[in-house]
């Protein structure tokens, strides 16, 4: 008769520990995602910068933004923060952002660190193009551990891909609307 092998609890803890160590602990290097969309709004560079850099219109027109407080209702200045309640790909959190750049009307860049241990860079570039404005957005992020670096690789990507080409669709509809 041949008998299973008897499996080693100790053994098997320490590796399903080992395993859960190195998917949750930080990462020594930040591995950064970079989604960059554009279109065209048919409205003037100011009109469009003000609207897109004043975070109370946020909800409005990004699938993204599910709230936000702190300096709100105009646009954001350099230093000031915005806290963000978010369902990005769909995972809820919260973000504390943090204007860093602000060159009206051609160029808006914020920081964020997010409650999950994440963070990234939204920088807003306008120019003119004919009657209307070039809105360039470009996110970029980066994965606290290794867990959040293949769950990005499998689908978050692509999902964070299409909900920004949505907020870019969404935000043309409400300002030429």
């Amino acid at each position: 008769m041949i008998r299973a092998p008897r499996v080693n609890k100790l053994g098997m803890t320490l590796g399903v520990f080992a395993v859960l160590v190195i998917l949750f602990a930080p990462l020594p290097i930040e591995i950064h995602t970079r989604i960059y969309k554009s279109i065209t709004i048919d409205r003037a560079p100011a009109a469009v910068f003000d609207y897109v850099t004043t975070p109370r219109n946020w909800p409005a027109w990004h699938p993204s933004s599910l709230g936000v407080s702190g300096a709100i209702e105009r646009s954001a200045q350099p230093g000031e923060r915005i806290e963000e309640a978010f369902v990005v790909a769909g995972f809820r959190g919260e973000i504390v952002w943090t204007v860093v750049v602000r060159a009206a009307p051609s160029r808006w860049v914020i920081d964020g660190k997010s409650s999950n241990g994440g963070g990234g860079r939204i920088s807003y570039t306008l120019s003119t193009q004919g009657r209307g404005t070039r809105f360039e957005r470009e996110f970029v992020y980066y994965a606290p551990n290794v867990l959040a670096v293949i769950l990005d690789w499998l689908f978050v990507r692509e999902r964070i891909d299409s909900e920004s080409a949505e907020a870019l669709r969404r935000l043309k509809v409400v300002l030429e609307g």
